[in-house]
């Protein structure tokens, strides 16, 4: 059985993670999109509000599971385990940087592979942090994450100057 992790923020998740979700979990018997709690951001959603969003988004995709994570992903893979990681790229400079994380992550953990989908053209440009920016001056984000992610961002901004 293989296993792999998609592991991010998602604060919040959008299109451009979900086109990714999908096609790896039509490549691996199970995917766990894991969800990091890193205390060093100040992330605009809970851990489990983001845990929430991802389930909502996902809930028609059967071999997929929402956990957490702190601390090293290689780690995190190896209690897992997962033997793949999954990374997606949007330009030629998330690759350098993800490349150098991959080949770190092998030395550490041989077992343990990863790869890289490339962004659906649609969303090459699309990050959360454009997300919630556009979110934050009441811009329209409805091309940008699903309708249920939508509400919620409009809730959590709502009362607030910007993002």
């Amino acid at each position: 059985m293989t296993k792999a992790i998609y592991p991010g923020s998602f604060d919040p998740i959008t299109n451009g993670h979900t086109d990714i979700i999908e096609r790896s979990a039509g490549m691996v018997d199970h995917l766990i999109i894991a969800v990091l709690k890193n205390n060093a951001k100040s992330p605009l959603f809970t851990v489990d509000e983001r845990i929430e969003m991802i389930k909502k988004v996902t809930s028609h995709l059967k071999n997929v599971s929402v956990e957490t994570f702190d601390g090293l992903l290689i780690d995190f893979a190896k209690k897992s385990g997962a033997s793949v990681i999954v990374r997606g790229l949007r330009a030629v400079t998330d690759f350098e940087y993800e490349l150098q994380m991959a080949q770190t992550n092998r030395v550490l953990a041989p077992s343990v592979d990863t790869i890289f989908l490339t962004t659906n053209l649609k969303y090459s440009y699309l990050s959360s942090s454009i997300v919630k920016e556009i979110a934050g001056y009441g811009g329209d984000i409805s091309e940008f994450v699903s309708p249920y992610v939508e509400k919620m961002m409009k809730e959590k901004l709502k009362g607030r100057d910007t993002v």
